[in-house]
């Protein structure tokens, strides 16, 4: 993949910064997007640097449509074009699924601006360029509870699942120049968890997960950049409108993970 360009959102920290750093092992010059992580999308820069490539960060909020049009136009100057596309930025609200009343109007439109309307409009203002390419490809970052309805929380399972279909439509609309895939997690240790509900709850989720799903292992964010990078490849190159699970086999019904 030596010289291809690329975007990935929410770069900074987590899976997106793992895959940042695998894209860049490949020779790909990257594009960091961050919110609010200037400085851990900093040193993933300076990482990627490290490895020979043209690597920058831009602060923009996905869920703003012309923030993602000044994104792509900044990585489009600095390049001269874009090859991949990484949808990686997404948010969540923990909230017990049998507690209906824990979950607002406000709060499915708050996730679902971010996971769902952010990706189309990231994609709509790369398209050209990604097409331009003859090769372009995107990359969506789904989960698990997009397919089982088990997650943080019934709004992010259902955005996750309307995040599912519309890499279908997408792939679709966008072929045969511009490839559209998904992959879906499940637990990755990450971060997500201690963000949301603090560390002793990631450990005790990573603890679970390890026991309990059929491979017996905790995933980390290196474990699912490398499905990301498959799809970004050629490896992928006859391959649109999938989705990939990659899970330890815990969508298999071992390890549910229901908030407390």
């Amino acid at each position: 993949m030596k010289g291809k360009r690329a975007i990935v959102t929410g770069g900074g920290t987590g899976l997106g910064a793992a895959t940042a750093v695998g894209l860049a092992r490949r020779g790909v010059d990257l594009c960091i997007n961050y919110n609010s992580s200037a400085d851990a999308a900093n040193e993933v820069v300076a990482e990627c640097r490290k490895l020979g490539v043209n690597a920058f960060a831009v602060k923009a909020n996905v869920g703003e449509d012309d923030d993602c049009r000044a994104l792509v136009a900044a990585a489009v100057e600095q390049f001269g074009g874009l090859d991949v596309l990484v949808n990686n930025a997404g948010i969540t609200k923990f909230a017990k699924h049998t507690d209906l009343d824990a979950l607002d109007s406000e709060d499915f439109l708050r996730l679902y601006k971010v996971n769902v309307v952010a990706v189309y409009q990231m994609t709509r203002a790369a398209q050209p360029h990604l097409a331009a390419s003859g090769k372009g490809a995107v990359v969506n970052v789904s989960s698990i509870a997009g397919v089982t309805g088990i997650g943080s929380s019934i709004a992010y399972a259902a955005t996750k699942g309307a995040l599912n279909t519309m890499t279908l439509s997408l792939a679709r609309a966008l072929a045969p120049n511009i490839r559209v895939n998904a992959v879906c997690p499940g637990y990755i240790g990450s971060g997500w968890f201690t963000k949301y509900q603090g560390d002793a709850v990631e450990s005790q989720t990573a603890e679970q997960v390890a026991k309990t799903v059929p491979l017996r292992v905790a995933s980390m964010p290196e474990d699912i950049a490398e499905s990301i990078l498959f799809f970004a490849g050629p490896e992928s190159r006859h391959v649109t409108g999938e989705f990939m699970i990659i899970d330890a086999g815990m969508h298999l019904g071992f390890a549910p993970l229901r908030p407390k």
